[in-house]
């Protein structure tokens, strides 16, 4: 594709997208790279733009990020969010959150308000209450209902909590929430941003935090050569410092779209042996874009000035090689 600036890049998450969702999904990337790209548009900064559209995902319940996040294995919400600019290497991030209607303003707030880089649980719901961020309950239907389903299926299974979630998600990969929201962005001055948000794994570990709020593993930007944002299997995405190893592919010379591929590629020679479903999005400095995924489905969208309305599907480039 054409490098043009400014641009954006959403995803909606890596990995099997029922039938009731797909329509609903697709719609509200193409709805998230809309607002995204309006920011760019009228002149905003691109760390504003990708704030908007995960904003956007956040408040749509098809989504697994604010509203509609899952339910850990107690049957608590437990949300995460990071945000980085690739000006200045600022970021922020946060984790355990419950009820804050937009996490990934909170994550905003940490890095433009505190020392800090990273905030969880109670300590950042209070920085929430300073700042006057909005609280909703991010239950739903839906998520609720995945959540019995869920809990049902590894009932019937004898083997230990781990191996059974293991074994569960390669034989039966949509019973699983792996839906991370993310955006990354450039606008007309060549600065980069990144922004990612998630509910986390329906029936996780309590406690668990994956790597949407991990600078490096689900999120990263740099102005010296561009942003990505990871969806699926956490820990394998924190294994492999998977946002950052895109960006480095990108800093040598790589498109966006060869990163994105290798950085997959790299996922399934690694992690041949796991469930390891992933996907990533980047954007440079050039406005180039990229996507890719080894998993079923990846939700995502895209716009740039050559289009006059975002694009938004339901599969990216699909890597299934190790080489």
């Amino acid at each position: 594709m054409k490098a043009q600036k400014p641009a954006i890049v959403v995803h909606g998450g890596a990995g099997e997208w029922r039938s009731e969702r797909r329509e609903a999904g697709i719609a509200g990337v193409k709805g998230a790279a809309q607002k995204g790209f309006d920011v760019l548009k009228g002149g905003g900064s691109a760390i504003d733009a990708v704030e908007s559209a995960v904003m956007s995902m956040e408040d749509n319940e098809v989504f697994n990020a604010g509203l509609g996040a899952s339910l850990t294995l107690d049957k608590r919400i437990e949300m995460e969010a990071s945000i980085m600019d690739g000006k200045t290497l600022s970021a922020g991030a946060v984790g355990l959150l419950h009820d804050i209607k937009h996490p990934i303003q909170l994550a905003r707030i940490v890095m433009e308000n505190t020392d800090h880089v990273f905030i969880v649980g109670r300590s950042a719901e209070k920085l929430a209450e300073a700042f006057s961020l909005e609280r909703r309950n991010p239950n739903t239907e839906l998520r609720e209902k995945y959540w019995r389903e869920l809990r049902d299926r590894m009932a019937q299974d004898e083997v230990g909590y781990l191996p059974r979630l293991s074994k569960l998600l390669k034989a039966n990969p949509g019973l699983f929430d792996l839906d991370t929201v993310g955006a990354v962005a450039v606008d007309r001055e060549g600065n980069v941003a990144a922004a990612t948000s998630t509910g986390g794994t329906t029936l996780k570990i309590p406690g668990r935090i994956g790597d949407s709020p991990l600078i490096g593993c689900g999120n990263y930007a740099d102005n010296e050569s561009s942003a990505c944002s990871a969806t699926g299997i956490g820990e394998i995405a924190i294994k492999l410092v998977l946002a950052k190893h895109t960006c480095d592919g990108i800093h040598v010379g790589k498109t966006p779209q060869e990163a994105t591929e290798s950085s997959i590629r790299e996922v399934n020679r690694r992690m041949k042996n796991a469930a390891n479903q992933m996907g990533v999005i980047a954007v440079d400095t050039k406005g180039r874009i990229g996507a890719a995924h080894n998993s079923r489905h990846m939700c995502w969208g895209y716009m740039t000035p050559q289009f006059r309305r975002p694009r938004g599907y339901l599969t990216a480039k699909t890597v299934k090689n190790a080489v």
